[in-house]
């Protein structure tokens, strides 16, 4: 019966947390600025032609749908499990995402739209790259501190079968042609004394 299946993960250091909480306050300020500046954008005002101006004011609201309910959703799972690598990564992965589109607007603003708008959306868009670095840099150094986790895992383990993996039964090979040895003699344990020097007769 298998016992331990799963070891208890270790406790969050304080110094990861803070930095946790930091990376997030930053993103979700950016995230409270970038809705909206994306709120007082005119597209519909741009100097471009319907189709553009259409594909632009759909990407403005899936950003904002972005922003509003499936990151806050993702940083409160990040929250909840502050190390978690495959949680990390979602909300990095989604700042790419969110990173493409909003690069995409941003352009269509400075092109096609006034130089307030544009300017805010730049900035935005520097934020955001902000964020998306910072998590990226945070998603290498749990990738680290997994690999060591890891290293002294195996460790563990192969120490704890240390024991029976050094002394593996000897394979024997019995040959059944093969003639019976002659058993061999046993020396004597005690040394033979020379016989005494024969002397001639006189």
């Amino acid at each position: 019966m298998a016992q331990n299946q799963s070891a208890p993960s270790p406790p969050v250091s304080y110094s990861s947390i803070t930095q946790l909480n930091q990376l997030l306050s930053q993103l979700e300020q950016t995230s409270q600025q970038t809705q909206l500046d994306l709120a007082k954008l005119r597209v519909e005002k741009w100097k471009t032609d319907s189709n553009n101006k259409r594909q632009m004011q759909t990407n403005v609201e899936s950003l904002e749908r972005n922003l509003q309910s499936a990151l806050p959703e993702m940083i409160s799972q990040l929250r909840m499990s502050p190390e978690n690598l495959t949680a990390t990564f979602r909300v990095y992965r989604n700042l790419t995402a969110l990173y493409d589109v909003f690069a995409a607007v941003a352009e269509s603003a400075g092109a096609f739209g006034t130089k307030d708008e544009f300017q805010a959306l730049e900035n935005d868009l520097s934020m955001l790259e902000r964020s998306r670095r910072a998590f990226a840099d945070r998603m290498e150094t749990l990738a680290g501190v997994k690999e060591a986790e890891l290293a002294r895992l195996r460790t563990a383990v192969q120490t704890g079968q240390g024991g029976t993996n050094s002394q593996q039964p000897k394979k024997v090979i019995v040959d059944d042609n093969e003639s019976p040895k002659k058993p061999a003699r046993k020396k004597s344990s005690t040394k033979s004394t020379p016989p005494p020097p024969q002397t001639k007769p006189q």
